[in-house]
């Protein structure tokens, strides 16, 4: 293959318009994504005020501290365990899905394409944990808790969005989007190689065997829910069962999906199934996990540990600085070393303010937080504490730094979904097709026709032609001269 020409090298945008399809999809899957974060949120401040009000908190301990399920599986778990085990298998699944969507068919599936959300993700992962081990080295804190700040949250965040009512462009979306993907894959490897500790080989080789047999199934063309819903449980329950993060089989089911599609196909079976599930994900199972999982004290004397104990802090930082540096120091470095520009109809402040956006992290963090401090119930609630005020601060610098380019955002958005020519295909996209030129050329003449008939009819009316005549005389003068009157 032949270098690169720098007409080649100065072609090459970041964060440039999609393509018609993929900007369908994006708006499709965030669409659906806003709706459950704004659940999530809902749910999160339940559980907060649920857990804060004396008179009610005594119950939220005990509900979702009651058992329930089949011991003799070794399924007898409490209703949090259940929401961070089970419900969260879902939300995973889903995940898998849009990894193996994105890398045969969306913008991982190209390798320039792929660079730079990647750098931008491993960068927004490595920085925050750097910043949590940095601070509790110094600190003498306990540095279990590195992966707690380096996930993001995309529903929560576009939730956040439609509560300020700022809308992005859909490239600055789709980064987001694209952001996230990767950041769950890097999140999953995580949980499964950091928070497994003890095996059970019997088990974990049932959930293989099953896995195998889920991926013949697909393969050869079985179809029907009976078949697999109670395939996917059984293979759920090995593995929980087996040391390793129940959730990790979710994922697994997700990835071994058809997600291209065949010649005549409209959908590919797994974003028909995604279809099916996302709501099931974002509105059921995540927003309980939620309501189970945030409700945490928020006393004067706990937000100050907060800022005061190093693994607290290191959460805090690490969501709020971290991502944000790890994320734009990432994407400049991306464009920096390919010799890209970003793309002129966006500036380096809507990358930044993105990265903060990014900084959001709920589901993930809280789940990791209670993986890596399970012996220690007091650290574990207040470092889910350290999530949600880290979260909180991150929304509030991003929600300031995108209000100051609504006006810009909106203009985008709206010239992004113009359609004049009303044939269901934004006019953006149709700016080198002749067909169209033509279309938008009898518009405008059937517009000028109809104008001029109006103007027409005024001059022919009773009194049209002096009215006429005075409109067309230059502004602020008159018969005489053009002395003021």
């Amino acid at each position: 293959m032949a270098a690169p020409t720098p007409t080649d090298s100065q072609s090459r945008k970041l964060l440039g318009r999609l393509s018609l399809p993929e900007r369908r999809f994006v708006a499709d899957a965030l669409r659906a994504e806003t709706i459950g974060g704004v659940l999530l949120l809902v749910a999160a401040i339940a559980a907060l005020v649920w857990a804060n009000v004396p008179a009610i908190s005594a119950g939220y301990d005990s509900v979702r501290s009651f058992h329930i399920g089949p011991a003799f599986l070794g399924l007898d778990l409490s209703l949090q365990h259940w929401a961070a085990d089970g419900l969260l298998a879902v939300f995973f699944f889903v995940a898998g899905i849009e990894l193996k969507r994105e890398l045969v068919a969306g913008d991982l599936s190209d390798a320039k394409a792929a660079a730079l959300p990647v750098i931008a993700a491993v960068c927004g992962m490595a920085v925050p944990a750097l910043v949590y081990v940095l601070v509790n080295v110094l600190g003498d804190g306990s540095t279990d808790g590195w992966a707690v700040p380096t996930a993001t949250d995309i529903a929560f965040a576009l939730a956040v969005l439609a509560v300020i009512g700022t809308s992005l462009p859909s490239a600055l979306r789709a980064f987001l989007l694209t952001l996230a993907v990767v950041d769950d894959l890097f999140a999953i490897m995580i949980i499964a190689v950091f928070f497994t500790s003890e095996i059970n080989f019997l088990a974990l080789g049932g959930a293989v065997a099953g896995l195998v047999l889920f991926w013949f199934l697909l393969r050869a063309g079985v179809r029907g829910w009976y078949v697999y819903i109670p395939l996917a449980l059984a293979i759920w329950g090995l593995m929980y069962n087996s040391g390793v993060h129940a959730t990790i089989a979710g994922v697994a089911m997700g990835l071994m999906l058809r997600c291209h599609r065949k010649e005549g196909e409209h959908h590919s079976p797994g974003e028909h199934i995604e279809h099916l599930v996302r709501p099931i994900s974002a509105g059921l199972a995540v927003p309980l996990f939620a309501l189970l999982s945030a409700g945490v004290s928020l006393s004067d004397e706990s937000i100050g540990q907060v800022f005061t104990r190093p693994e607290t802090l290191g959460v805090v930082l690490g969501l709020v600085v971290g991502k944000t540096v790890g994320i734009f120091g990432g994407t400049w470095l991306a464009a920096r070393f390919t010799k890209a520009e970003l793309s002129e109809d966006l500036a380096w402040p809507d990358v930044l303010a993105v990265a903060s956006l990014a900084g959001i992290g709920f589901t993930v963090s809280l789940l990791i937080g209670e993986l890596a401090f399970t012996g220690d119930p007091v650290l574990t609630d207040e470092v889910k504490a350290a999530v949600l005020i880290g979260s909180l601060i991150a929304a509030i610098v991003a929600c300031v730094m995108l209000k100051l380019r609504n006006r810009r955002y909106k203009a985008l958005t709206e010239a992004e979904e113009l359609d004049e020519d009303l044939d269901g295909i934004p006019d953006i996209y149709e700016q080198d097709k002749p067909e169209y030129h033509l279309r938008m050329a009898r518009i405008h003449e059937a517009k000028a026709a109809e104008h001029l008939r109006r103007a027409t009819a005024t001059a022919e009316a009773p009194g049209g032609s002096d009215a006429a005549g005075a409109a067309e005389a230059p502004g602020g003068s008159s018969a005489d001269g053009g002395r003021p009157a």
